[in-house]
């Protein structure tokens, strides 16, 4: 038998209508749960909603895995790894991995499974335990990850939010991991970074946007902003850029965005890297770009900073706006959860009025299947992006 919370008269309809997260708000009253055990969530009918795994000092207290009426009594090792068996066969459905072998394998609430991600980089996996309760069942993932034949795993927790009391190292579980590895997608090659690189070494959740990119490129003169590892940019000259710019402000990613170049295009000599502040650079830019790519790092880590976030959302995108060339392209993106797709858009037409130009939004960008989005918890959409035609 589980431990319970009881949710309050009133807050009962979000979770009959399977929304995972159990705010402290919301409990009546619980028993006496330990930090990542698993929790059996009752109205206050005391009729079963589901179960989770609790956070008793995260204000989100509970994360549901599991919806039912009924009563579970033992959730066996199986339960678990099957979860992780229909993910990855989930995305056999849409990966071609003769042409791509990095991939996000749990997408946490979007595959049904909070508070965990796996990213899979060729033949080693990378792991990230969120919440105490994945962290509990990590013996579980890992033997999943051995019987879809992935042999080299890698737990990447150093930025894990401290109040979740996750251990909060990175370390190699099994197998050999090597810190820069060649990876695919789409057949171009990526050097990826595990242990140094930002989120588990790779922005894989761009990269239908960077296909979109590739073919709108031709001829173009380019830049990437927050260029990161180079992934736009290599895509950009594989779609014919006539020069391709990539800015950063971080010497590491400069390097590594010249390599992953490289290691596609030998000899080239239509890209320069440029190590520099990347809101210095677009206020002080020369009018020469007809496309170009703001793909920043969250600026809003809380709903308390959103207001500042907004204004450094608004100062790209109006610098942009104001310097690109007539008859050009703007691919820009928010990656922060904290700010929805309608209010980054109207960040951005707030810049677009700014900025006298006429501006037409050709599509809406989000992540790519690989980051499926549980419709019960749109939170899970956290890429928001638009491709803009600038007159």
């Amino acid at each position: 038998m589980y431990n319970k919370i009881k949710i309050k008269k009133g807050k009962e309809k979000a979770f009959i209508n399977r929304h995972p997260w159990v705010f402290s708000g919301a409990i009546q009253s619980l028993e006496d749960p330990q930090n990542g055990e698993i929790v059996e969530v009752i109205d206050y009918k005391e009729n079963i909603l589901g179960y989770g795994f609790y956070s008793y000092k995260s204000q989100i207290s509970c994360r549901i895995f599991h919806f039912t009426k009924e009563r579970v009594t033992n959730f066996p090792d199986s339960f678990f790894k099957e979860k992780i068996i229909k993910a990855a066969n989930l995305r056999d459905k849409f990966i071609d991995k003769r042409k791509t072998n990095c991939y996000r394998l749990i997408h946490a609430e979007g595959d049904l499974f909070p508070g965990l991600i796996i990213d899979i980089y060729n033949e080693s996996a990378v792991i990230q335990t969120l919440i105490k309760g994945t962290e509990l069942l990590l013996d579980i993932i890992v033997d999943s990850l051995y019987d879809l034949g992935f042999k080299n795993v890698y737990a990447k927790n150093s930025s894990v939010n401290p109040i979740e009391e996750v251990s909060q190292r990175d370390y190699t579980i099994a197998g050999k991991i090597d810190s820069n590895l060649l990876v695919m997608e789409n057949s171009l090659l990526f050097a990826v970074d595990i242990k140094e690189g930002q989120k588990t070494g790779f922005f894989i959740d761009q990269r239908k946007n960077r296909e979109l990119i590739k073919q709108i490129s031709k001829e173009k003169t380019v830049l990437n902003a927050f260029c990161y590892t180079g992934g736009f940019s290599v895509y950009a000259l594989a779609g014919g850029a006539r020069s391709v710019h990539s800015v950063d402000i971080s010497q590491s990613a400069i390097a590594m965005t010249e390599k992953n170049v490289s290691e596609n295009f030998k000899g080239l000599k239509n890209h320069i890297a440029i190590k520099e502040d990347c809101f210095n650079y677009l206020r002080d830019m020369d009018e020469i770009y007809d496309l170009i790519i703001l793909d920043p790092p969250a600026f809003v880590k809380s709903a308390t900073n959103i207001e500042k976030g907004a204004k450094g959302y608004k100062d790209i995108n109006l610098n942009a706006l104001r310097k690109i060339k007539k008859d050009s392209f703007l691919a820009t993106f928010s990656c922060s959860q904290h700010i929805s797709s309608e209010l980054f858009q109207k960040i951005v037409f707030s810049a677009a009025a700014d900025s006298g130009r006429n501006v037409q939004i050709i599509s809406h960008l989000s992540q790519p299947e690989d980051h499926p989005i549980n419709i019960y918890h749109p939170e899970g959409e956290y890429l928001k992006g638009l491709l803009l035609h600038v007159e």
